[in-house]
Protein backbone atom coordinates (compact mmCIF):
# COMPACT_ATOMS: atom_id res chain seq x y z
CA UNK A 1 0.00 0.00 0.00
CA UNK A 2 1.36 3.14 -1.32
CA UNK A 3 2.77 5.47 1.98
CA UNK A 4 0.15 8.74 0.89
CA UNK A 5 -3.32 6.03 2.10
CA UNK A 6 -1.10 5.37 5.55
CA UNK A 7 -1.04 8.97 6.06
CA UNK A 8 -4.95 9.42 4.88
CA UNK A 9 -5.49 6.74 6.92
CA UNK A 10 -3.79 7.49 10.13
CA UNK A 11 -4.86 11.32 9.75
CA UNK A 12 -8.07 10.12 9.85
CA UNK A 13 -7.74 7.89 13.01
CA UNK A 14 -6.42 11.10 14.68
CA UNK A 15 -9.18 13.18 13.63
CA UNK A 16 -12.07 10.57 14.59
CA UNK A 17 -10.52 7.45 16.55
CA UNK A 18 -13.75 6.09 16.93
CA UNK A 19 -14.71 6.05 13.60
CA UNK A 20 -11.91 4.44 12.58
CA UNK A 21 -10.63 1.96 14.66
CA UNK A 22 -7.17 1.71 14.35
CA UNK A 23 -4.09 3.38 13.75
CA UNK A 24 -3.05 1.98 10.61
CA UNK A 25 -5.34 -0.33 7.94
CA UNK A 26 -5.85 -3.53 7.66
CA UNK A 27 -2.88 -6.04 6.85
CA UNK A 28 -3.22 -8.17 3.81
CA UNK A 29 -3.13 -11.47 6.11
CA UNK A 30 -6.63 -10.01 7.67
CA UNK A 31 -8.04 -8.74 4.04
CA UNK A 32 -7.07 -12.30 2.86
CA UNK A 33 -8.50 -14.68 5.68
CA UNK A 34 -12.12 -12.36 4.78
CA UNK A 35 -12.37 -12.33 1.28
CA UNK A 36 -11.79 -16.10 1.05
CA UNK A 37 -14.76 -17.67 3.28
CA UNK A 38 -16.94 -15.71 -0.02
CA UNK A 39 -18.26 -18.03 -2.35
CA UNK A 40 -16.97 -15.65 -5.10
CA UNK A 41 -19.32 -18.36 -7.79
CA UNK A 42 -22.64 -17.38 -6.22
CA UNK A 43 -22.63 -13.33 -5.57
CA UNK A 44 -23.86 -11.34 -7.70
CA UNK A 45 -24.29 -8.42 -5.13
CA UNK A 46 -21.82 -7.49 -2.14
CA UNK A 47 -20.81 -4.77 0.15
CA UNK A 48 -17.96 -3.23 2.12
CA UNK A 49 -18.76 -1.31 5.24
CA UNK A 50 -15.38 1.02 6.26
CA UNK A 51 -13.93 0.55 3.03
CA UNK A 52 -11.01 3.02 4.34
CA UNK A 53 -8.24 3.39 2.60
CA UNK A 54 -9.10 -0.12 -0.03
CA UNK A 55 -6.96 -2.27 1.81
CA UNK A 56 -9.99 -5.01 1.71
CA UNK A 57 -11.74 -3.23 -1.60
CA UNK A 58 -8.69 -4.69 -3.34
CA UNK A 59 -8.75 -8.06 -2.64
CA UNK A 60 -13.11 -7.98 -3.27
CA UNK A 61 -11.86 -6.36 -6.34
CA UNK A 62 -9.60 -9.73 -7.59
CA UNK A 63 -12.53 -11.52 -7.04
CA UNK A 64 -15.57 -10.27 -8.69
CA UNK A 65 -16.55 -10.79 -11.86
CA UNK A 66 -17.48 -7.92 -14.37
CA UNK A 67 -21.82 -8.35 -13.84
CA UNK A 68 -21.52 -8.59 -10.14
CA UNK A 69 -22.19 -5.67 -8.07
CA UNK A 70 -20.26 -3.79 -5.49
CA UNK A 71 -21.66 -0.94 -2.66
CA UNK A 72 -18.56 0.76 -0.99
CA UNK A 73 -19.91 2.37 2.49
CA UNK A 74 -17.10 5.40 3.66
CA UNK A 75 -17.72 8.32 5.95
CA UNK A 76 -14.85 9.90 5.29
CA UNK A 77 -14.98 12.27 1.86
CA UNK A 78 -11.56 12.18 1.23
CA UNK A 79 -11.08 7.97 1.29
CA UNK A 80 -14.56 7.76 -0.28
CA UNK A 81 -12.69 10.60 -3.65
CA UNK A 82 -9.99 8.09 -3.52
CA UNK A 83 -12.29 5.21 -3.79
CA UNK A 84 -14.63 6.37 -6.77
CA UNK A 85 -11.13 6.98 -8.42
CA UNK A 86 -9.91 3.45 -7.86
CA UNK A 87 -12.56 1.65 -8.05
CA UNK A 88 -14.64 3.25 -10.82
CA UNK A 89 -17.02 0.02 -11.62
CA UNK A 90 -17.97 -0.01 -7.85
CA UNK A 91 -20.55 2.29 -6.60
CA UNK A 92 -19.76 4.26 -2.91
CA UNK A 93 -21.50 5.60 0.12
CA UNK A 94 -21.44 7.79 3.23
CA UNK A 95 -23.07 6.02 5.78
CA UNK A 96 -23.54 2.76 6.13
CA UNK A 97 -26.59 3.32 8.45
CA UNK A 98 -28.39 3.85 5.27
CA UNK A 99 -27.66 0.76 3.50
CA UNK A 100 -30.69 -0.35 2.59
CA UNK A 101 -31.69 2.69 0.79
CA UNK A 102 -28.16 2.72 -0.99
CA UNK A 103 -29.29 -0.98 -2.22
CA UNK A 104 -32.75 0.85 -3.64
CA UNK A 105 -30.81 3.47 -5.42
CA UNK A 106 -28.81 1.06 -7.18
CA UNK A 107 -31.68 -1.15 -7.80
CA UNK A 108 -30.24 -4.14 -5.71
CA UNK A 109 -32.81 -5.79 -3.74
CA UNK A 110 -30.53 -8.38 -1.55
CA UNK A 111 -26.91 -9.17 -0.99
CA UNK A 112 -25.05 -11.88 -1.08
CA UNK A 113 -22.60 -11.13 1.44
CA UNK A 114 -21.38 -7.80 3.55
CA UNK A 115 -17.80 -7.52 4.43
CA UNK A 116 -17.26 -4.77 7.44
CA UNK A 117 -14.44 -2.99 8.64
CA UNK A 118 -16.50 -1.09 10.94
CA UNK A 119 -15.54 -0.84 14.52
CA UNK A 120 -19.23 -1.62 15.71
CA UNK A 121 -18.28 -1.16 20.08
CA UNK A 122 -17.08 1.80 19.50
CA UNK A 123 -20.30 3.28 18.38
CA UNK A 124 -23.06 4.24 20.75
CA UNK A 125 -25.53 1.49 20.71
CA UNK A 126 -27.98 3.14 19.09
CA UNK A 127 -26.22 3.38 15.48
CA UNK A 128 -24.47 0.03 16.46
CA UNK A 129 -28.23 -1.39 16.47
CA UNK A 130 -28.81 0.49 13.54
CA UNK A 131 -26.01 -0.94 11.63
CA UNK A 132 -26.78 -4.40 12.28
CA UNK A 133 -30.50 -4.24 11.06
CA UNK A 134 -29.40 -2.41 7.83
CA UNK A 135 -26.94 -5.45 7.15
CA UNK A 136 -29.81 -8.18 8.63
CA UNK A 137 -32.29 -6.57 6.36
CA UNK A 138 -30.20 -6.03 3.05
CA UNK A 139 -28.80 -9.82 3.35
CA UNK A 140 -30.62 -12.77 1.52
CA UNK A 141 -31.73 -15.65 3.30
CA UNK A 142 -28.59 -17.12 4.46
CA UNK A 143 -26.35 -14.57 3.38
CA UNK A 144 -23.05 -13.83 4.17
CA UNK A 145 -21.74 -11.14 6.99
CA UNK A 146 -17.92 -11.03 7.65
CA UNK A 147 -16.60 -8.50 10.19
CA UNK A 148 -13.42 -7.93 11.68
CA UNK A 149 -13.21 -6.94 15.16
CA UNK A 150 -10.13 -6.25 17.63
CA UNK A 151 -12.22 -7.88 20.76
CA UNK A 152 -15.24 -10.48 20.97
CA UNK A 153 -17.68 -8.01 22.39
CA UNK A 154 -19.48 -7.95 19.03
CA UNK A 155 -20.38 -11.77 19.90
CA UNK A 156 -23.76 -12.10 21.57
CA UNK A 157 -24.78 -8.82 19.53
CA UNK A 158 -24.37 -11.06 16.04
CA UNK A 159 -25.52 -14.05 17.18
CA UNK A 160 -29.13 -12.23 17.66
CA UNK A 161 -29.57 -11.93 14.38
CA UNK A 162 -27.27 -14.10 12.87
CA UNK A 163 -24.87 -17.72 13.61
CA UNK A 164 -22.06 -17.32 14.06
CA UNK A 165 -19.86 -20.30 11.89
CA UNK A 166 -16.83 -19.10 12.84
CA UNK A 167 -14.02 -17.08 14.50
CA UNK A 168 -10.77 -16.61 13.69
CA UNK A 169 -8.00 -14.84 15.00
CA UNK A 170 -5.63 -13.10 12.68
CA UNK A 171 -2.37 -12.49 14.75
CA UNK A 172 -0.81 -10.58 11.69
CA UNK A 173 -2.27 -7.53 11.78
CA UNK A 174 -1.97 -4.42 13.62
CA UNK A 175 -3.78 -5.12 16.88
CA UNK A 176 -4.80 -8.38 15.85
CA UNK A 177 -8.25 -8.83 14.75
CA UNK A 178 -11.08 -11.57 14.57
CA UNK A 179 -12.59 -12.56 11.33
CA UNK A 180 -16.38 -13.16 12.39
CA UNK A 181 -18.02 -15.10 9.75
CA UNK A 182 -21.96 -15.40 10.04
CA UNK A 183 -24.82 -16.21 8.22
CA UNK A 184 -28.35 -14.38 8.13
CA UNK A 185 -30.59 -16.76 10.11
CA UNK A 186 -33.77 -17.45 8.39
CA UNK A 187 -36.09 -16.34 11.09
CA UNK A 188 -35.92 -14.47 14.42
Amino acid sequence: MKLNKYLLFLQSFIRSPKNVGSVIPSSRFLATKMVKQAPWNEIKAVAELGSGTGAITRFISAQVSEPTKVLLFEMNENMRNNLQTEYPDFSCHPNAAQLVEAMKQENIHQLDCIFSGLPFFNFDRELRDTLVEQIYKALKPGGLFIAFQYSLQMKKPLSEKFIIEKIDLVPFNIPPAFVYVCRKKETI
